[in-house]
């Protein structure tokens, strides 16, 4: 096989890009990867590495501000803007420089530059505007055996929200501020939107939500969006739902907004900055594609659950492969993808497990149906709730704010949905979803031993709540 010649090429090192390639190698595929700006992706470099240490940035600074709550003190608290996000960009850059280590590791080929899939099984790489990192094979003309699309996704842009950099930000800008702004107007209340615009909050700013639909959080369960929205309003967010944002008037420092607030007498306000959050489309563009007759739907790639188009020897992964466009569930296809390759007969992907996350204050973690869905499906449901307020480990911490809230079908007790709100409940939330890929049943749950104390218990406790056994509440 020559030096133009692969097992595998991934176009992408994203998440998923970069996870499939490791796996592809361990399974002795020849195996390179293409990557065009930077290793590992958007997630790695600009999106939920990067913004989670900007928001525990901010989460220091309201305990630091709230001390007196924990018997402390600390006076003239304040924060330099700078350095905030040049410790995220440097937490950005170990994580960029470990991807390029695990390429060297695993005797991974890196192709520098803009994949285009010529045929299948042929792809030509044409040179990128940034520099290639050391080692890279350089542009040309490749082939693979195997060739999976791993391109991710890019913000959205909506006629009128026309990103400009400067005063209308995606999240590219968003995480890089040289200033914080004292007045910010955020579109769309998604995970995107709402991490950012509680981020800004906490430093400070006035924030502003608009959601055009009812609910913010548009994918979590309605109890605990209406809980979640509810705090957040409580911190002072000013939050409107059903409403759109129909204009934007640029000054030289500062955008002037025309909100319609659902009543038809549209509204102005002046931010200093704009967040467009409005989702994100995939990458599928200036990959040959439509010259393939690769099928897509509504902007990103179809595919089986196991990673494979409608054209063979051609595989497509993570966000650009659509919803949900998560990191996990990128690598997850990642692997079962090269694994299908490799003739393993892995278990197809069931986006039924994978979790939700969004790293506001407080937390919201989910997985499964929520319970309007389960009812939706006609099923006959048990749903149990517990509160962090009694919890005795969420009181000791000073984060007595919050609900688990466990959905089980009636018949069977099989474990259709979890949903919470609180602290840490983003590291909580895994728990229910070993147990739903284990089929465990709400038996099983109520046998399982929790360590105490912890905000853990709250799980059981949710899962005895629902068959009326809960013991703290």
């Amino acid at each position: 096989m020559s030096e133009t010649s692969f097992d595998v090429i991934i176009i992408g090192s994203g998440p998923g890009g970069y996870v499939a390639a490791i796996r592809a190698a361990q399974l002795g595929f020849k195996t390179a990867i293409v990557e065009k700006s930077y290793l590992g992706g958007i997630c790695l470099n600009w999106g939920c590495i990067p913004t989670k240490a900007l928001l525990r940035s901010a989460e220091i600074y309201h305990y630091m501000q709230h001390a007196k709550d924990y018997g402390l003190s600390a006076d003239n608290i304040s924060f330099d803007p700078k350095a905030i996000v040049q410790r995220s960009r440097g937490v950005s850059k170990r994580l960029n420089d470990g991807v390029g280590f695990l390429m060297k590791k695993n005797k991974i080929s890196i192709i520098w530059g803009q994949a285009t899939i010529d045929a299948p099984g042929k792809l030509t790489v044409a040179a990128s505007k940034t520099d290639a990192p050391k080692g890279a094979l350089p542009p040309g003309s490749y082939q693979a055996k195997h060739i999976i699309v791993a391109t991710g996704a890019r913000p959205r842009v909506l006629p009128g929200l026309e990103p400009d950099k400067k005063l209308v930000w995606t999240y590219f800008e968003a995480m890089v501020p040289e200033v914080m702004p004292k007045s910010l107007l955020v579109v769309g209340s998604g995970a995107i939107g709402i991490e950012f615009a509680s981020f800004f909050h906490t430093m400070g700013a006035k924030v502003t939500v608009v959601e055009v639909l009812p609910q913010i959080l548009p994918v979590e369960d309605a109890e605990i969006a209406a809980l979640a929205r509810k705090r957040f309003e409580k911190q002072g967010i000013k939050i409107l739902t059903g409403a759109k944002v129909t204009k934007l008037d640029k000054k030289a420092d500062s955008v002037v907004a025309t909100i319609d607030p659902g009543n038809g007498k549209p509204e102005t306000a002046e931010f200093d900055r704009v967040i467009s959050a409005v989702g994100v489309v995939g990458n599928v563009e200036n990959l040959g594609l439509d010259k393939l007759g690769v099928k897509l739907d509504r902007g990103t790639i179809v595919t089986d659950g196991l990673g494979r188009t409608n054209v063979p020897g051609l595989y497509a992964i993570g966000d650009v492969a659509g919803p949900p466009m998560l990191a996990h569930k990128a690598e997850h296809e990642g692997v079962i993808c090269v694994e299908a390759i490799k003739g393993l007969h892995p278990h197809p992907l069931d986006k039924s497990l994978i979790p939700g996350c969004t790293y506001c204050q407080p937390q919201v973690a989910s997985v499964g149906l929520t319970e309007a869905k389960a009812k939706e499906q006609g099923r006959e449901i048990r749903v149990g709730r517990f509160p962090f307020t009694a919890n005795g480990k969420a009181i000791a911490l000073g984060e007595d704010q919050g609900l688990v809230k466990v959905i089980f079908d009636k018949k069977t007790g099989q474990l259709l949905g979890a949903h919470m709100i609180g602290a840490e409940v983003t590291e909580l939330i895994q728990g229910y979803v070993v147990a739903m890929n284990l089929e465990t049943t709400e038996e099983e749950l109520m046998h399982t031993v929790f360590p105490h104390p912890t905000l853990s218990e709250m799980m059981k406790e949710a899962v005895l709540d629902a068959y009326g056994k809960v013991l703290n509440a």
